[in-house]
């Protein structure tokens, strides 16, 4: 196809290419000249280098340049990309490395990908397991990827990938908060807490011999923050996020088929409704107060179960049952100290000081306790569902 068909797409679209750049000169003419071929819609940040990348901008008077003198991080070059693009006209920007990793000739996918969905980020997903794949870009990624999925419930391959578009007009409202490389997950995440899609398509990516490869990703210090931020994003999703989509929910559909959605769920298994009840029940006896719902709710995202049953069962644990989860746990701890164990009378007055006088014994009889009624839990729950099943068959 001539290649001046995709510099109309671009025009049409109101879409332009943003490359962030900082000391890489010695590929940046390259990337520009690749990209030239299919938009002349080019606009370009420069991170306050501090080699000749300037100057090898200067020979492209027809891109558009923002250039500030002190580099900051990528996630501000493209925060001040996006403010860059609007105030030029543009609706959409796909944006790329400046150091040779991606090739222009994967721009088209990325604009059929925006002409089915204009309402997208669009990663374009690179292939991670070719051999020349730097370890630890595979280990960020598979990590990054599996905390992106936990805070929005997306499944996407790459979550790494600078190859990129955005919808930049419906993330002006979005206020963020980070620089750096971290930004690049802020901006998925929280544009899909904004309602925007996040979907994936697949990309070619060039990683050159290790000699070779210039790189201002920072393992350590990157990846600290990195951790840090999904730290917080995950605290987020279930103080905030979560609560805030079930009561939309509750509001836009009807209570009937919330309960079937969320807690009945009649296509699954009996097993499965075993273990959902059999998991909560556990962790609601458990030792973790105030924090049992959160493994809860990790648990049954971990192995995929009935979050909405898993939940309830963990309310095993509500204030009056609290004296009897706590005898009943002081009586299995005995089981296991033997003559060292404390004993207790249910007839005594059961405060939580009562905890600290023998601790181990507590903490033990607990997880025994919690076993064994998770074991009858998941008996009782299987062949009542199982029976149920039948007598509906």
């Amino acid at each position: 196809m001539d290649k001046s068909v995709y510099k109309s797409r671009f025009k049409e679209l109101r879409c332009c290419v943003l490359i962030p750049t900082y000391n890489n000169s010695a590929t940046i003419g390259n990337v520009i000249t690749d990209v030239l071929q299919y938009t002349d819609d080019v606009c370009v940040v420069n991170d306050g280098s501090t080699d000749n990348t300037s100057d090898i901008l200067s020979q492209y008077p027809q891109i558009k340049l923002h250039t500030y003198p002190k580099n900051v991080g990528k996630g501000w070059a493209l925060r001040q990309g996006f403010e860059f693009v609007r105030k030029n006209g543009y609706d959409y920007a796909i944006t790329l490395d400046s150091d040779g990793q991606h090739f222009a000739d994967d721009l088209p996918t990325m604009l059929d990908a925006l002409e089915k969905n204009g309402h997208a980020i669009i990663i374009g997903a690179r292939n991670m397991n070719q051999s020349s794949v730097p370890g630890k870009s595979s280990f960020g990624n598979k990590f990054s990827n599996f905390w992106f999925t936990l805070e929005t419930g997306i499944s996407v391959p790459d979550t790494q990938s600078g190859y990129r578009l955005y919808p930049v007009n419906a993330l002006e409202h979005i206020r963020f908060f980070t620089y750096k490389y971290e930004f690049e997950i802020e901006v998925i995440v929280r544009g899909s807490w904004s309602g925007l899609d996040v979907i994936a398509v697949p990309v070619k990516v060039y990683y050159p011999p290790a000699e070779e490869r210039v790189s201002h990703f920072r393992p350590f210090k990157d990846f600290s923050r990195i951790s840090v931020l999904n730290t917080v994003l995950v605290f987020w999703t279930f103080a905030w996020i979560k609560p805030r989509d079930f009561f939309r929910h509750i509001i836009k559909n009807d209570w009937r088929s919330l309960l079937e959605m969320h807690l009945i769920r009649s296509h699954e298994t009996p097993g499965v409704k075993a273990w959902s009840m059999a998991v909560g029940v556990f962790w609601g006896i458990t030792p973790f107060w105030g924090f049992q719902i959160w493994f809860v709710i990790f648990f049954a995202w971990l192995f995929k179960l009935n979050k909405a049953l898993s939940i309830l069962a963990s309310n095993i644990s509500i204030p009056p049952m609290i004296p009897f989860i706590v005898f009943a746990s002081y009586q299995a701890g005995r089981i296991w100290l033997g003559g060292n164990a404390m004993s207790l009378s249910f007839s005594e007055n059961l405060k939580p000081e009562m905890i600290g006088k023998n601790f181990l014994q507590y903490v033990v009889g607990s997880f025994t306790l919690a076993a064994m009624v998770a074991f009858v839990v998941w008996v009782v729950t299987y062949f009542l569902v199982l029976g149920y099943k039948k007598s509906k068959a």
